[in-house]
């Protein structure tokens, strides 16, 4: 479609950088509002609203994205979500890792990208020794564990989706929705939190349409996507090394206007304030949490976005499997915490 606007000077990359800028402005304005975050909605002490915020995002994600399948205008089909051989012990292990570090930091790399464009120092560390390790994990020193974990698989065939099952897309993705709701209705989220999670739910879908139909070019071709963190951490972290030599992608503009949008959020509307560590201990904890998520998105196929908020509206079993490994290693990490003594503080 995109060669149908007449651009002569933009490529289709380069205006995949401005869409993710707009994208990821209105998700970290809107993420700043209603402190949108995966671990407060499993661990954190107003989880029951936390989640009701989640769960309506997750809803109105998975309408919006099968509504854009049922319509042509999207297709799943060739994407990684759907490759038969489903790395299963990769993704296992990654979401439990990945849950663990998201406990330990105090934060889903969505959140943390929030902190970082409020102020919060702790958040701008762990993020860029999360981007470092996940693309170690990706293409450096941790890349051998990566495809050694990732070829042990299990070949799902066609059923690599819920939409595989009887009674197709529409009954899955619709009980899915329908349970996120319902609990959201009963979290006693107000009305206005509802509507400011129902709209960061659609930016899912809003991405997927704009990459993967708006954008499209078949002479150009761009990947489709959708909100993500593990992968556009480490292509932000190569572009700003390389930048002469690699031109950014989707991936850097929506990190980049996550940032911005937090920014414009908590100096509008408050919550704007200059937060660092308050110990070595703390330090040591957030980085081991940091390596940790870095690690474990780029095993698991994604972060609580990618393979939570973006991944499981495609139906994918890949996606559900992953989010379920990243609540599952963040609740029991979170219950080991509760019941360890704290580490003694030294000084020298």
């Amino acid at each position: 479609m995109f060669e149908s606007f007449g651009f002569e000077n933009t490529t289709p990359q380069q205006a995949s950088v401005l869409f993710a800028i707009i994208v990821g402005v209105l998700f970290g304005i809107l993420g700043q509002i209603t402190k949108f975050c995966f671990r407060r909605a499993l661990v954190g002490e107003d989880r029951v609203s936390a989640a009701g915020i989640w769960l309506t995002a997750l809803a109105f994600a998975v309408i919006g994205t099968q509504a854009a399948v049922a319509l042509g205008w999207i297709s799943f089909a060739e994407h990684r979500f759907m490759v038969s051989d489903v790395p299963v012990v990769a993704i296992a292990l990654g979401g439990l890792l990945f849950g663990a570090g998201m406990v330990l930091t105090r934060g889903c790399v969505s959140r943390l990208t929030i902190l970082a464009g409020s102020g919060n120092l702790r958040a701008v560390l762990v993020l860029v020794v999360f981007a470092i390790v996940a693309h170690a994990t990706l293409k450096g020193l941790l890349a051998p564990m990566r495809v050694a974990l990732g070829g042990i698989t299990i070949d799902m065939g066609d059923n690599v989706s819920l939409s595989a099952l009887p009674g197709g897309a529409w009954l899955w993705g619709g009980l899915i929705a329908a349970a996120a709701l319902v609990y959201a209705a009963r979290s006693g989220i107000g009305a206005g939190s509802v509507a400011m999670a129902a709209s960061i739910g659609l930016l899912v879908p809003l991405a997927w349409v704009g990459t993967g139909f708006i954008l499209l070019d078949e002479f150009d071709p761009i990947a489709m996507e959708s909100l993500s963190f593990t992968s556009p951490a480490a292509d932000t972290l190569f572009w700003t090394i390389a930048s002469s030599a690699v031109p950014a992608g989707f991936g850097v503009g929506l990190l980049g206007g996550v940032l911005s949008g937090a920014l414009i959020a908590s100096l509008s509307f408050g919550g704007f304030g200059w937060q660092s560590f308050e110990s070595p201990a703390q330090t040591g904890r957030y980085m081991a949490g940091a390596a940790l998520m870095g690690v474990g998105g780029v095993l698991a196929g994604g972060c609580t976005l990618g393979a939570g908020l973006s991944g499981v509206p495609t139906l994918s079993l890949a996606a559900i499997l992953a989010i379920v490994m990243i609540a599952v290693g963040a609740l029991a990490t979170n219950a080991v915490l509760r019941f360890s003594p704290a580490p003694q503080v030294t000084h020298g």
